[in-house]
């Protein structure tokens, strides 16, 4: 499986895009997850993969073979059908913060391709309960059944109210697995990271729901500071987690608001 690369306005490099928000019906082409992944982990040492060596294959790429082959939660996402590892973050964060209930409206920023949309889809219920799942990205991805996909960069002006007309109301959760690529200078990385984590909660003060919640990536680093104090304004509880899904020599961490106030701010 091939990580969809990350560009600098969400998931992509800038493509353009129809801005056409498209409603998934019953057809669409996600394989639904074989069963509930409730405190779903992989289990079992598995069968280790070796990686044979290539003529013409970087050294670089032979250690990122070898670990997406060897990832359990690689192998659990094909199993159950979720589109990628990432899916696995999204159900730690959800099964220690209870943000998912069915019946909310959830908005995806930074979607592609798809699996923290799925797993929304799957706790949300829309389909039955009358909630929303709103995903947006750059990067066109395979209808997801009971979600809305909207094909816009989310630093478009267009963007904030192409979200708002799909929700018509407001929002319960609004969370960001946005990244730009990583260029392997870390406090560039980092403010890159912060940059975008900055405009989805200025997205999420607009909004969201009285006791909503708020979710996106960061790096670990000192950057942030301002950030924190804005986001601990607007929230009864903030948190920093690093669910089990995500790599242990990555410097990526997730900051979880909840308890959202609404309070104005000058």
């Amino acid at each position: 499986m091939t990580p969809p690369r990350k560009g600098p306005r969400g998931k992509a490099a800038k493509s353009g895009g129809s801005g056409k928000a498209a409603k998934s019906g019953g057809s669409g082409k996600a394989a639904k997850p074989a069963k509930s992944a409730k405190n779903a982990s992989p289990g079992g040492r598995g069968i280790t993969v070796r990686v044979k060596t290539a003529k013409g294959r970087k050294i670089s790429s032979i250690r990122w073979l070898d670990r997406q082959l060897n990832d359990p939660y690689v192998r659990e996402a094909e199993r159950l059908g979720y589109r990628s590892r990432a899916a696995f973050k999204l159900i730690g964060l959800d099964d220690r913060f209870n943000l998912l209930a069915p019946g909310r409206r959830v908005v995806d920023l930074g979607a592609a391709p798809g699996g923290w949309t799925q797993v929304a889809v799957e706790r949300v219920r829309p389909e039955t309960t009358g909630g929303q799942v709103i995903a947006l990205d750059l990067t066109p991805i395979d209808p997801i059944p009971g979600s809305t996909f909207i094909n816009l960069d989310f630093l478009a002006d267009e963007a904030p109210d192409a979200l708002k007309a799909a929700l018509g109301g407001p929002a319960d959760v609004v969370m960001s697995d946005m990244a730009s690529p990583a260029i392997g200078h870390t406090k560039t990385d980092h403010l890159r990271i912060v940059a975008l984590c900055e405009v989805a909660f200025a997205f999420a003060a607009e909004v969201l729901a009285p006791d909503g919640a708020f979710i996106a990536k960061v790096l670990q680093g000192g950057a942030e500071n301002d950030l924190l104090t804005a986001v601990k304004q607007q929230f009864a509880k903030v948190h920093h987690a690093k669910p089990p899904a995500s790599r242990s020599d990555s410097a990526e961490m997730y900051l979880v608001a909840t308890g959202f106030r609404a309070v104005k701010t000058d």
